[in-house]
């Protein structure tokens, strides 16, 4: 089988940048969040937990479509980005950061979440009681014990961004260069008849970014598993 082609590559390329964008981007929202959810109860969390992790069970297709609406040229949020600031998502690779982080933050969250439930709430007492505001019991405690497994979530977000097809085709396009990502690249060889042989190349390529992101992800979230149990 031959090497990849530039276009290919490049597809490649982009698919890492924006799964790298996601990562970024949805870090410090999903360990707030997962912290809140784990370690809060309040009136409504049913609620807000199902608002979040409602692109977990929306199809794709639709969480792109709402996203058009509401970021697109005349959508609410949109038509004011981009009299306001000039900024556009709609048919761009930040749209395409967009979609996928919407689709792939549930799962940060959730990851987060599990994580800082395994940790022992009395050591944060503990550490409460010595005086430390909670910001540094966060810090000093709860971060450095679930950090494994934050981190499994946050590399769990980017392989989930790295196969989304869907929201990002919906709302980002298919355009070659320049939102065309490996999944949608993938879908675009497949159509054209004798480009089998395109499209297996990366489907390789793509099963082993995910094989390769997933199984750091689990073996962080063990790591966690392995760690809390011996504090306890």
């Amino acid at each position: 089988m031959s090497s990849l082609t530039p276009s290919e590559w490049s597809a490649v390329w982009l698919s890492l940048k924006v799964a790298l964008s996601v990562a970024l981007v949805s870090a410090v929202p999903a360990v707030l969040l997962g912290w809140f959810f784990a370690r809060k109860e309040f009136r409504g969390k049913l609620l807000l937990e199902s608002l979040v992790h409602a692109p977990l069970v929306i199809p794709p297709v639709v969480t792109g479509y709402l996203l058009l609406v509401t970021f697109g040229r005349n959508g609410f949020i949109g038509k004011r980005l981009l009299e306001w600031a000039d900024i556009r998502l709609v048919f761009t690779w930040q749209g395409a950061v967009l979609a996928s982080a919407i689709v792939a933050f549930p799962l940060a969250v959730r990851s987060v979440r599990l994580a800082i439930s395994m940790v022992d709430q009395r050591l944060e007492e503990a550490a409460r009681t010595l005086g430390y505001p909670p910001l540094r019991v966060f810090l000093k405690i709860t971060l450095p014990l679930a950090w494994p497994g934050i981190l499994g979530g946050i590399l769990l977000a980017f392989s989930r961004s790295l196969g989304e097809f869907g929201a990002t085709i919906t709302f980002a396009g298919n355009v070659a260069g320049s939102t065309q990502t490996l999944p949608l690249a993938i879908y675009s060889a497949l159509q054209v008849p004798g480009e089998e042989t395109a499209a297996m190349r990366m489907v390789i390529v793509s099963l082993v970014l995910c094989f390769a992101s997933l199984l750091i992800s689990e073996l962080l979230t063990r790591r966690t598993k392995r760690k809390l149990d011996r504090k306890i």
